[in-house]
C-alpha cells in the first residue's frame, strides 16, 4: 500500500461550491445570496433582531438557573451494551467493572466524572459493578441475575470524611 494510492471512499467528500464565478456557473452574480440590502452583504449578524420591537427572548421572563459549572459530567450507559461488549469478548462479566475496565473495553472513550449504569433491558450475565450511580432499573436487574452495584462516593464528599 502506497500513501499516494489512499483515497476516500466514493460519495464521502464533494466538491465546495464555487460562488460567483460567472452566469454560467449557476451560482454565479449574487452568489445565491438574493439581491441588495444587508443580508447580501458580507458581516451580517441580525439574527433575532426583529425590526426595533423587543425581541422574543428580552419579552419573555427568564426562568430556573444552569448549574453547568458545577455539573457533573457522566458517562451513560445501558445494560444492553455491557451485554454486547460481554458476547463480543471485550470485557469480562467475572471481573469488577468499573471506568477504567469499560475504557479498555473500549466501551466508553474516557472516564469523565464517573460512569452511570442505566436499565431498560434484562442482565444476562452476573456483573460486579463499581460505579458513581446506577437507576433503580438497573440495579434490580443486575441483581436479579445474581451480580452486585457498587455506588462510589462523589470524590468531594469522600475527601471530607476522611
Amino acid at each position: 500500500m502506497d500513501l499516494n494510492k489512499i483515497s476516500d471512499k466514493p460519495g464521502a467528500t464533494h466538491a465546495k461550491k464555487r460562488v460567483g464565478r460567472g452566469i454560467g456557473s449557476g451560482t454565479g452574480k449574487t452568489g445565491g445570496r438574493g439581491v441588495k440590502g444587508q443580508k447580501s452583504r458580507s458581516g451580517v449578524s441580525i439574527n433575532g433582531f426583529e425590526g426595533g420591537q423587543m425581541p422574543i427572548y428580552r419579552r419573555l421572563p427568564k426562568r430556573g438557573f444552569s448549574n453547568a459549572m458545577f455539573a457533573k459530567d457522566y458517562n451513560e450507559i445501558s445494560i444492553a451494551r455491557l451485554e454486547t461488549a460481554v458476547e463480543a469478548g471485550k470485557l469480562d462479566a467475572k471481573k469488577t467493572v468499573d471506568a477504567a475496565a469499560l475504557v479498555a473495553a473500549g466501551v466508553i472513550r474516557r472516564e469523565r466524572d464517573g460512569v452511570r449504569v442505566l436499565g431498560g433491558s434484562e442482565a444476562k450475565s452476573k456483573f460486579n459493578l463499581s460505579v458513581a450511580g446506577a437507576s433503580k432499573g438497573a440495579v434490580s436487574a443486575i441483581e436479579k441475575a445474581g451480580g452486585t452495584v457498587t455506588v462510589l462516593a462523589p470524590a468531594k464528599e469522600a475527601a471530607a470524611d476522611a
